[in-house]
């Protein structure tokens, strides 16, 4: 039974490595005047032979494989860096060493490296889903993105470089004022200013850096929310039949935020941090190089600490984040249909079923937390561990002569420096990351292309209104097995009312569907005046053939909003003439805000015979060439009733009608009855020739 690679690596480099020590047993004497820089030459003799073993294991190592050969071959340097920087004597090269030394040096690799290794993703936290992009392509789309701002984005980053050089000369001024004072001086007005003005000048180029990063993030924000929203509304129905509209809105609300700060704000700390860290290091370098090397072993350790944590708060964010979308989904549903939970008093499950979307969000909230907690305090030992190893260096230093005390104080405030911004840098990085990743979604919806078409060129200035089902057969993809529409053929004839009967079920709403072009048929083909519907443009078709749904659909805003919607430049006698046309301008006129009363969302305000008036006083705005009225003619209504239907066509208001009905009065008003049975046409003809027959149209009449 063979071993995998990943047990046997560590063996192997083991092995590899004793048998590169020996070859270089002597080169020790070379080796061992050179100090720290003869241990590096031995790293550097070592590492090919090392990086050779990773090669040879077969089949083909882990990704780490030369990550360990890499660590196992510069740790000894590394450490004797470090004594070399304490001031400590004794380097000596590893070769030169007893064997046992050899065995640490491999300990600590495997330790470092289950330190560094990524951890599984935690029970019930799901793990990133596959074909969602990396970060790295989330990153270079928010860059893409944050282009559009290049100006105002330029403007930043010259405030950003001038706030930089002002906190740099702080402590510098400081510095100089303390020797002053010890060497009997005294200070200065003009030291004083030269404080004064480095910062002040920090303080206000501070400013105007961070309030030009805002108003970027919040130009993005809009912009982002515009894409988005522009690009969404044009998927097929099929996207938001599989999509609960609360996990959309809930993108909005959360991850465009996210996604819209990443660059900004990422760039205000990163490139702030990192500047101001790289500024004073080199700073700290010139007035003592060997302490600067030693306070700055910081940043290592600190990155290699933050490796780990960047990485599995992505996870803890994406997974937070989609269990935030299903309980503000849950949370619109219950609220939608309130009505329904207060009927059958269901309000105690629906608070369980609430509590249940709740608890895994909870739990990763406090994971999220209790790991940030973890790192943080590990992030503060090291710090910690670092300056107490170069306060007792810089005593050696201050008692030998070799710095003054301030450069000292110049130097310690400049550490303090470099921690501070180290830990921003860092804390600035994981949320960039963070916030890029957490629009992985909407880069998806972004990247997600309609199947459909959205129709032709064809705008032809009249139509008649001639509707024609030829052999016409659907089925549903998600059971392509079972056709809802079966060789469907009849007509709907300019200047008549065609009736569209049959049992729940037949295929009434699929027929009407294809008429709109919400869906294409799998066989024959829907004609409009003899001319397929796809070849028409699609706002053209759309304005030509109107629905008027059997619930309709009012959106948030005023009475003339929701008439006028997709209409540009309306007349004002149009719209009365309309709402006069569908019964509507009686009760419109009576109410106290007539045309720019507050329907609510979606009409909650009116009535339900009222909200019928208003969709047909917005399908008749449009003059439609052929009207599709599903099931919204009423017996009880004298307004909207079938003898009405006839008076729209004989005063122009349409030019042909499609009422699908089971109501006895709609079917017997209509000048031709089409009937569906389980998707087929198994009877059609005027209403007394139906009648006259004693078959399904009779039976659906009883």
């Amino acid at each position: 039974m063979s071993l995998p690679p990943a047990a046997l690596l560590p063996g192997a480099l083991l092995a590899a490595d004793a048998l590169a020590l020996a070859l270089l047993v002597p080169l020790v004497p070379a080796l061992a005047p050179l100090g720290a820089l003869g241990l590096w030459l031995e790293a550097a003799l070592r590492l090919p032979v090392l990086a050779a073993t990773t090669r040879l294991l077969s089949p083909p190592c882990p990704p780490w494989a030369t990550t360990a050969a890499v660590t196992a071959a510069t740790t000894p340097a590394a450490f004797g860096t470090f004594r070399s920087l304490l001031g400590l004597p004794g380097l000596v090269p590893l070769a030169a060493t007893p064997p046992a030394w050899l065995g640490v040096t491999h300990a600590a690799t495997v330790l470092a490296l289950l330190a560094w290794a990524t951890p599984p993703a935690p029970g019930g936290v799901p793990k990133a889903p596959s074909g969602v992009p990396e970060a790295r392509g989330a990153i270079r789309r928010g860059l893409a993105l944050s282009w559009t701002e290049r100006n105002t984005l330029g403007a930043a980053f010259l405030f950003l470089v001038l706030a930089a050089i002002g906190e740099t000369a702080g402590p510098y001024v400081t510095g100089k004022a303390l020797d002053a004072i010890g060497s009997g001086n005294g200070l200065t007005a003009a030291a004083v200013a030269m404080v004064a003005a480095a910062e002040a000048s920090s303080v206000l180029f501070s400013a105007c850096r961070g309030g030009l990063f805002t108003l970027v993030k919040a130009r993005l924000q809009r912009s982002l929310r515009l894409q988005l929203f522009s690009h969404l509304v044009r998927q097929d129905l099929e996207f938001f039949q599989g999509m609960p509209a609360a996990e959309l809105s809930a993108r909005f609300s959360t991850e465009v935020p996210l996604v819209s700060t990443a660059v900004p704000m990422g760039a205000n700390l990163l490139f702030r941090s990192l500047g101001m860290a790289l500024v004073v290091g080199i700073a700290m370098v010139r007035l003592a190089p060997g302490l600067a090397l030693l306070a700055l072993l910081e940043l290592p350790l600190g990155i290699a600490t933050h490796h780990v944590q960047t990485f599995r708060r992505q996870v803890l964010q994406r997974s937070m984040l989609e269990a935030a979308a299903r309980t503000a989904a849950g949370v619109q549903e219950s609220f939608r249909a309130m009505e329904t939970i207060r009927i059958f008093s269901a309000e105690r499950e629906e608070e369980e079923r609430h509590r249940q979307h709740l608890e895994p969000e909870l739990r990763l909230r406090e994971r999220m937390e209790l790991e940030l907690a973890g790192f943080t305090l590990v992030q503060r030992v090291l710090e910690l561990a670092i300056r107490a190893v170069v306060l007792f260096r810089s005593h050696q230093l201050l008692r030998d002569g070799s710095i003054t005390a301030g450069v000292l104080v110049t130097f310690l405030l400049y550490q303090d420096t470099v921690g501070r911004n180290a830990r921003v840098f860092l804390y600035g990085f994981n949320n960039f990351l963070t916030n890029a990743a957490a629009g992985q979604k909407i880069w998806e919806y972004l990247d997600q292309k309609p199947t459909g078409d959205m129709g032709g060129t064809l705008e032809p200035p009249k139509l008649r209104g001639h509707i024609t089902f030829q052999s016409v057969s659907f089925a549903y993809p998600g059971n392509p097995a079972c056709p809802v529409l079966k060789d469907v053929s009849f007509e709907v004839r300019p200047g008549e009312v065609t009736a569209l009967a049959g049992a729940n079920g037949s295929g009434k709403s699929t027929a009407l569907a294809l008429l709109e072009r919400l869906r294409n048929p799998g066989s024959g083909k829907v004609l409009l005046d003899g001319i397929p519907l796809a070849e028409y443009g699609h706002r053209y078709l759309h304005s030509k053939v109107v629905l008027v749904e059997q619930d309709p659909v009012l959106f948030s805003g005023t009475i003339r909003d929701n008439v006028v919607l997709g209409l540009e430049n309306c007349q004002e006698s149009d719209l009365q003439k309309a709402a006069a046309a569908a019964g509507a301008l009686e009760f419109i006129e009576g109410l106290e805000h007539g045309w720019d009363t507050e329907v609510g969302e979606r009409g909650g305000r009116l009535a339900a015979g009222e909200r019928r008036r208003l969709a047909l006083a917005r399908a008749l705005l449009r003059n439609p060439t052929v009207l599709i009225l599903d099931e919204a003619l009423d017996d009880g209504d004298a307004q909207v009733s079938a003898p009405q239907a006839q008076r729209w066509l004989s005063s122009g208001h349409a030019g042909s009608i499609l009422v699908v009905s089971h109501r006895r009065r709609v079917l017997e008003a209509a000048d031709h009855v089409v009937l569906l049975e389980s998707g087929a046409v198994a009877e059609r003809g005027t209403p007394a020739e139906l009648r006259e027959r004693g078959g399904a149209f009779s039976r659906l009449l009883r």
